[in-house]
């Protein structure tokens, strides 16, 4: 589904103007990132969580080439855990 799916699809669901429910989305998504940016959780009830967690420097060696070694420098990663009620409707 793209951004604009989901749009059309609220827009109709909740009646509004689709300008009206493009305004709403972007704010849901605009406050989701300045949240998880600090560095806190999102977490929707019956749906799932979103946070971001940091991965720390690791060295990686390519199968049987043990002079090539590499480092993967630290960095973040955005994690999604997937809520019971979305769990139980997938699987």
């Amino acid at each position: 589904m793209t951004k604009s799916q989901l749009i059309n699809i609220v827009t109709k669901r909740v009646h509004s103007t689709k300008k009206a429910t493009e305004e709403t989305v972007d704010a849901v998504f605009e406050e989701m990132a300045r949240v998880l940016k600090k560095g806190e959780k999102v977490v929707i009830s019956n749906f799932g969580t979103f946070y971001v967690s940091k991965v720390k420097d690791k060295q990686v060696v390519p199968f049987g080439e043990a002079e090539k070694r590499q480092v993967i420098k630290a960095h973040k990663v955005l994690n999604f855990r997937v809520g019971k009620n979305l769990k139980k409707e997938i699987w």
